[in-house]
């Protein structure tokens, strides 16, 4: 099992390894949707405790409850924030990309149990928000933790991560392409033929498991629509400037709240508990995911004063939700806000042009789709996200033209980026974007280490020195103690002791043979450690961290003795960079 599990690990350093690749993401897939499918079990079960089904239908409630479960609820998940360290307060996608990015795929345990609890009482309390944002979190941390808890290397953990992600969205939405393009397009940001694999494979196992529970969210069944005219493509435009105007105000206001979490997280999430009450006395379709409101939407039977006053009510309470940290999602409520208005226009358009003016169905698809592309930064999963939940095609051309409209309204007009790159903007944590980057995140670091290499004891017999002369090791790491001191050169260290160097005076109570390396003239490189399943990448942070010139990589063996497996320099990574840039020109 053993050997098994080690030849595993072996293959997953080659990213071109797509056999075991894609078992990790048949493996991955299936996990990330049961956790998924748990969570939306605990959702369910909390709701059922105050009356509400499935975590929907929160305008049944008392007037009173409209107020006070929200409200509780802030204030109940504030004292337990409270409690935790700030580290462990930050769940959902900005958590995913930032570990991804700056500690290489590594989530911890402790927020995902976070994410999973406090996630299932924030929305099943009633707070704005969605789903698929806690459930891209557990998806991710589910494959992190596999994959830490079996030493796989750290450049398989991103391929993990997006396993979990497209499963997670899967599970969750039922939807297992736009998954893979959404793992794809905002977690990895970055698009190979080798990533795929591992990923489609996955969304497909976790949707498996959704569709075989019965579980996930609601596959609409709508009349066939189309667009009538191509006389629409100005109104289609507008559409899309309007969806694109909203998600900008969306980004805008989530910033503005953001600013606000240096305040104690007892006051945020009370104030947001609180907020999201009041609009739910107004507007009580406010509260938790409102997944019954757009299947009232698609089916046209929202007034417009009702589709307007969600539309404001959802965007303002969705954003302070966000922006204080509540641990919910935004892809749920992006496709709500676009649906209102959506259904806004698409009512109006056969008022202006009745001979023209296609369905108001066809209207609310696209402002769903324009207003989630404009808010993640993700137009193509959101096109197909649309394409898949309402099962139709007609749709994917004027959705396209609405996103490409809603983009550059918040790209060229705002100049905003996406949501969550905005977040991690603003924390100083922004996604590095350069190719070399990510090609050095993709290969392992015991691909571009130099194997040549023994551990030599600081003080040594010029016998056993010599004995490495049968073979002329390229490095030598001169330890004490089991401590690494400094790397030295082989043929600098058997040269030294060919020049029969006198040995140094010895310490009171040392063998007077024995050579003292720490005093021998010779170039010596600065070391530092990182483990076998580091990414070329993560050592050179470390190399650059600790401004040192080359580290050691180390594994361990089955009797977990650390054992040296062998060195990597900045000349080394520098070459394998040059070589990337070479093959990309």
């Amino acid at each position: 099992m053993r050997n098994t599990l080690g030849s595993f690990r072996r293959s997953l350093t080659r990213y071109e390894s797509t056999l075991a690749y894609a078992l990790l993401g048949v493996v991955g897939g299936l996990a990330s949707g049961g956790v998924v499918l748990a969570f939306e079990a605990a959702i369910v079960a909390l709701g059922e405790l105050w009356g509400v089904n499935g975590g929907e239908a929160f305008e049944t409630l008392p007037r009173w409850l409209l107020f006070a479960l929200p409200a509780g609820g802030g204030l109940l998940l504030g004292a337990a924030f409270s409690l935790l360290p700030r580290e462990q307060r930050e769940v959902g996608i900005l958590h995913v990309v930032s570990r991804l990015h700056y500690h290489y795929g590594v989530l911890p345990l402790r927020n995902a149990l976070v994410q999973f609890f406090a996630g299932a009482l924030a929305l099943a309390s009633g707070q704005s928000g969605g789903r698929e944002g806690p459930g891209v979190h557990l998806g991710a941390a589910v494959n992190s933790l596999l994959g830490q808890r079996l030493s796989l290397p750290n450049n398989s953990l991103r391929v993990a991560i997006a396993c979990g992600t497209a499963g997670g969205i899967a599970a969750a939405f039922n939807t297992p392409l736009a998954g893979v393009i959404f793992a794809m397009e905002v977690i990895v940001a970055e698009y190979t033929v080798a990533g795929f694999v591992p990923v489609m494979l996955a969304a497909v196992a976790a949707s498996a498991i959704s569709r075989g529970l019965a579980f996930g969210f609601p596959v609409f069944t709508l009349p066939p629509v189309e667009l009538n005219s191509l006389w629409e493509i100005p109104f289609i435009l507008f559409v899309g400037l309007c969806c694109g105007a909203a998600g900008a105000l969306l980004i805008r206001l989530v910033l503005l709240s953001a600013g606000s979490r240096q305040r104690p997280v007892l006051l945020r999430f009370t104030v947001a508990g609180v907020l999201t009450g009041c609009l739910a006395l107004l507007v009580p379709e406010v509260l938790g995911m409102g997944y019954d409101s757009l299947r009232r939407i698609l089916a046209g039977e929202s007034t417009l004063v009702l589709l307007a006053a969600l539309a404001v009510t959802k965007l303002l309470a969705t954003s302070v939700n966000l922006g204080f940290g509540l641990p919910v999602g935004l892809i749920g409520p992006s496709l709500i806000i676009g649906a209102c208005i959506g259904g806004l226009l698409g009512q109006l358009g056969p008022t202006l042009q009745p001979a023209l003016a296609s369905d108001m169905t066809l209207y609310v698809i696209i402002g769903m789709a324009a207003t989630m592309g404009t808010v993640l930064g993700a137009p193509l999963a959101a096109s197909i996200a649309v394409i898949e939940l309402t099962q139709t095609t007609a749709v994917a051309m004027p959705a396209l033209l609405a996103i490409v409209a809603a983009n550059l309204v918040n790209t060229a007009l705002f100049r905003q980026r996406a949501v969550h790159h905005a977040l991690l903007r603003q924390l100083e944590r922004a996604v590095p974007e350069d190719p070399l980057g990510q090609f050095l995140h993709r290969v392992d670091v015991t691909s571009g280490m130099n194997t040549s290499a023994v551990r030599v004891p600081a003080k040594i017999s010029p016998e056993a020195l010599r004995a490495l002369a049968v073979q002329v090791p390229d490095w030598c790491v001169i330890h004490r103690d089991e401590e690494d001191l400094f790397l030295l050169r082989g043929e600098d260290l058997l040269a030294w002791e060919a020049g029969e160097r006198p040995p140094l005076p010895p310490e009171e109570g040392e063998d007077p043979a024995l050579l003292d390396l720490t005093g021998a003239d010779l170039r010596r490189w600065t070391i530092t450690r990182v483990p076998e399943q580091a990414t070329l990448r993560q050592a050179m942070d470390v190399l650059r961290r600790e401004t040192v010139e080359a580290a050691c990589v180390y594994g361990r063996l089955p009797t977990g003795k650390r054992s040296l497996r062998g060195i990597v320099t900045r000349e080394r990574i520098e070459r394998y960079s040059l070589s990337f840039i070479y093959s990309e020109s």
